[in-house]
């Protein structure tokens, strides 16, 4: 395809999350082109929830909290192309089953579970989960720039919707974070927070609220890759340094060295959003290394065109191509292919992962 006929790339994010914006950025004292690729980064972040939305209202998806998250609701809502509609919903269909699968067990009882997600933005995943009948209670924590956090608070405290499943949220004035408990006991905390930050102080930052000693999934869409290979490394090594029983969920581009890699880079430069990991982690076994050398036992990983054809039921194809038209096949394939999910994990509550 010619520059013009790739698709914008970001659009598969968090809606192809990153919104799902992710949390990424720098930490410290900022150049002004730092602070202009943070503001770049959380732009993305309405990017996301728009992906989302269109998903939502094409039928790909069902997710009643999305509109919440979308300007004017869903009525304004630019659809997406076909392609970037299937790559939403494959991305999200993959992560919730990988979400829904360490929920599931925890050696045969039921149990709190901890889920951290990096950069959520505008990402509807707590939601969705804390309105499901669940016998585990989860604390799910998510992380991303103040004025992310900050924004999202002032969302759910508008819409009587979105506080029926998370009441009474709290604001956390000295450390920038807010949380509210669903009525099933679940919580969510939401810490305003530079992964960069955390990357770089170490010991010296604390998130309050995290629990140590029971079963963690950290998730990372679209998120880690905005950082420095160093920073991201060590924003994994906190977590990997503190909480034994660990699994981690990536979703990040790869490939970037084939025609339509470079042509992927450019978009994304155009737009002055770079992906440092990307130059290091270039290919799905390069996600593997990476978590292997975090200190994880198991390591899997799939491009997200193998997780399409072998995540997804042939009913749920046919309902999915029923939607729209999908004349782009081979575009498809060559978009899907170039990014991957990686899971990967150690200790115990991950039985569900295994079989």
């Amino acid at each position: 395809m010619s520059a013009p006929q790739i698709p914008n790339l970001l659009s598969l994010r968090g809606g192809l999350r990153g919104g799902r914006g992710r949390g990424r950025g720098r930490g410290g004292h900022q150049t002004s082109a730092a602070s202009r690729h943070d503001s770049t980064i959380q732009g993305t972040d309405t990017d996301a929830a728009v992906s989302r939305m269109s998903a939502v209202d094409v039928g790909y998806l069902n997710d009643p909290y999305a509109q919440y998250f979308v300007a004017n609701g869903s009525e304004l809502v630019t659809r997406r192309l076909p392609i970037i509609n299937r790559g939403t919903y494959t991305r999200t269909t993959a992560l919730d089953i990988l979400v829904n699968q360490f929920l599931s067990e925890n050696d045969g009882q039921p149990g709190e579970k901890q889920i951290i997600s990096l950069g959520a933005g505008t990402d509807t995943r707590s939601l969705r989960l804390f309105s499901q009948p669940r016998s585990g209670i989860i604390t799910y924590h998510e992380i991303d720039f103040p004025v992310i956090s900050d924004n999202k608070f002032a969302t759910v405290t508008k819409h009587a919707a979105l506080r029926k499943v998370l009441p009474n949220p709290e604001y956390l004035q000295e450390d920038k974070s807010w949380k509210a408990t669903s009525p099933n006991g679940s919580q969510l905390i939401c810490h305003g927070l530079d992964l960069c930050e955390l990357a770089q102080a170490g010991d010296t930052t604390k998130l309050n609220g995290i629990k140590p000693d029971i079963p963690t999934l950290l998730i990372s869409e679209c998120c880690l890759c905005y950082l420095q290979p160093s920073d991201a490394a060590s924003v994994i090594k906190y977590f990997t340094d503190r909480i034994p029983n660990l699994g981690i969920v990536l979703y990040e581009p790869v490939k970037p060295d084939d025609a339509f890699g470079r042509m992927m880079v450019s978009n994304l430069a155009a737009r002055d959003v770079k992906m440092p990991t990307l130059d290091v982690y270039k290919e799905p076994a390069d996600q593997e290394a990476r978590l292997r050398g975090a200190g994880f036992e198991q390591v899997r990983v799939m491009t997200v065109d193998r997780i399409w054809e072998s995540w997804v039921s042939e009913p749920e194809k046919e309902r999915v191509d029923m939607l729209e038209g999908l004349d782009e096949v081979e575009e498809w394939k060559l978009l899907a292919g170039h990014y991957a999910i990686a899971w990967a994990w150690r200790g115990g509550g991950f039985e569900g992962w295994k079989k």
